[in-house]
């Protein structure tokens, strides 16, 4: 603020306080009337020296307006309209996630990378608005650029330069992951000593099949080409690494690659692999003993021998806790099949141990969720006609007598008077229900101890629902076998992201709710470069208290704004 002199056409002066600012809609700056104070010589009637007064009190308002102590007061007028294109909403609610990008120096590792690089596009900034945009407002490519102005970020760019950068992130793809894990070591005391392992695939809206997209067994039953993934993670569920892998790639064989990966480029010592029973193979088993690591998987119970099933079914052994949770555990020599240099198949024995616990309210869930298949299944031996191959995923192997036709999938009509419902299959797996077993190399482990190691699978399981709900990382719209690799490593930069938020607000949030807090974290341009915020609840300040941002002002100055954005990049 100052003291505002104008020389009227009387020739007389005019005091006013006034203010400049610059009009961000505009492009110029402006000047407003703070306070109009009347003609200097009627008012050198009333003061000694107007201008040495107004002068100091122009200075007062100053230092409370420093000390955010003035009020603010802003005029409007009732026939004031907006311009064409105007946007004038911005979201703050990515300082937060700018904290996390700054600390694990994401910004230092591509602007060293660039530095060998003649690109003059900056992949730093590029990054930055792939990130925080999938974590937020995810879309395709060119819906995030054109919406980059929400950011208060200086995105100089163009959306070539965003698909030119992508063979950029994919050629160090591999280093930074590497440099995200060295960072979460350092700043979280990242255990490795136990990992999670798990498989999924994304699908792509396309026709054609290439040597990456390829039909596959998709675990959204859809019958397009996908992706497969293979993603290791920490015991905070954090992401270590991940690879990708042709679609039609089974998940057992993810393991060996992904396990030589992790241990080689990130100087593991010996770790225990948890992973799901569509892991467990001879194959995996002794190499994951041969490299000196452990393991904690899961077994199918329907799927075992005689034998096994036997013991599971057996009361003896089993120790009771309340009416509706038993386990037991054995030490047993189990007998595999390991594939040879030569690709025979040769015996091998492992002693483990086993571990068998059944649970009522599993059972319970089992039943329920198979009823709706059942229901399926019979209405497909009634209407055959309305169903395929696809359609009849998973109440097909209650119908017996079914046949499909090679070519189209369909039902063939010769086998439609002769479909009957199986029963005994039913029978069967129903005797299983409520029991799991988990077999293991830790057989020094307490049963507890194992069961606690495998249920923190469900960390993953769930990363991998984030990555395709909260940030929509499917489908995917791009077709360079480079580029689709960028998209997944952008996915996999904004899941450990939140993944660290999560954890630095202990899990008391989820992060769907995180998420959706920090989208709602904006403001809208007023005027004289005042931001008005319209949203806060606990999650945004239990965030800020963590981070050391405060998201409950109700106004902010650009300025201000702009500060804060300053010092999360520190």
């Amino acid at each position: 603020m100052y003291l505002k002199k104008s020389r009227r056409s009387s020739g007389r002066i005019y005091l006013s306080i006034a203010d400049g600012y610059r009009d961000k809609e505009r492009g110029h700056t402006r000047t407003v009337t703070i306070e109009s104070l009347g003609y200097l010589d009627e008012l050198q009637k009333q003061y000694d020296d107007p201008i040495a007064f107004f002068e100091q009190k122009v200075k007062e308002l100053n230092e409370q307006k420093a000390m955010k102590k003035a009020p603010i007061t802003l005029s409007f007028s009732p026939n004031e309209r907006l311009l064409i294109n105007t946007n004038n909403r911005k979201n703050f609610g990515y300082a937060a996630f700018s904290k996390i990008y700054h600390e694990l120096e994401l910004d230092k590792f591509l602007k060293n990378r660039q530095r060998h690089s003649k690109e003059e596009y900056d992949a730093n900034a590029i990054m930055k608005l792939l990130v925080f945009s999938r974590l937020l407002y995810p879309a395709s490519k060119k819906k995030t650029y054109e919406n980059r102005d929400i950011f208060f970020e200086r995105f100089d760019f163009s959306l070539d330069d965003i698909y030119r950068c992508l063979s950029f992130f994919n050629k160090h793809s591999d280093a930074l992951q590497l440099w995200v894990h060295e960072h979460i070591k350092s700043l979280y005391e990242r255990n490795t000593n136990l990992v999670y392992y798990d498989v999924t695939n994304y699908y792509f809206e396309i026709d054609e099949q290439d040597e990456l997209r390829k039909k596959g067994v998709s675990k959204e039953h859809r019958p397009d080409p996908i992706v497969q993934m293979g993603l290791f993670m920490d015991t905070n569920g954090i992401p270590i690494t991940y690879k990708l892998f042709p679609g039609n790639a089974l998940d057992k064989t993810t393991l060996m690659p992904m396990l030589r990966k992790i241990q080689h480029d990130y100087s593991l010592g010996r770790i225990i692999v948890v992973a799901d029973k569509g892991i467990i193979t001879g194959d995996n088993i002794w190499y994951t003993l041969s490299a000196g690591n452990g393991y904690v998987f899961s077994y199918s119970v329907r799927c075992a021998d005689k034998e096994f099933k036997k013991y599971v079914l057996d009361e003896n052994g089993y120790t009771y806790r309340g009416d509706s949770f038993k386990i037991k555990s054995r030490l047993y020599p189990r007998e595999i099949l390991v594939t040879t240099t030569k690709g025979k198949k040769m015996k091998k024995v492992v002693d483990e141990k086993q571990v068998i616990f059944y649970s009522e309210e599993y059972a319970l869930k089992a039943k329920y969720e198979r009823a709706a298949t059942i229901e399926k299944a019979k209405d497909l031996i009634k209407n055959p006609a309305k169903y395929n191959r696809a359609t009849s995923y998973g109440a097909s192997k209650y119908v017996k007598n079914l046949i499909f036709d090679e070519e189209t999938g369909e039902i063939l009509e010769s086998a439609h008077q002769h479909l009957t419902f199986d029963e005994e299959r039913l029978k069967e797996e129903e005797k299983f229900d409520g029991y799991y077993a988990i077999v293991t190399s830790e057989y020094k482990e307490s049963d507890d101890k194992i069961i606690e190691m495998y249920r923190g699978l469900w960390k993953i399981e769930e990363s991998f629902k984030i990555t395709k709900s909260d940030i929509e990382s499917r489908p995917v719209y791009l077709s360079l076998r480079e580029h689709i690799d960028a998209h997944f490593l952008i996915c996999f930069i904004s899941l450990v992201i939140v993944r660290i938020l999560e954890y630095r607000l202990k899990g008391k949030y989820s992060v769907s709710a995180i998420l959706e807090s920090l989208a709602k974290a904006s403001c809208s341009y007023i005027q004289e470069n005042y931001y008005l915020f319209d949203f806060n609840n606990d999650v945004l300040e239990d965030i800020g208290k963590e981070l050391g941002i405060d998201f409950g002002k109700k106004i902010m100055t650009l300025g201000e704004i702009k500060k804060i954005l300053g010092e999360v990049k520190k």
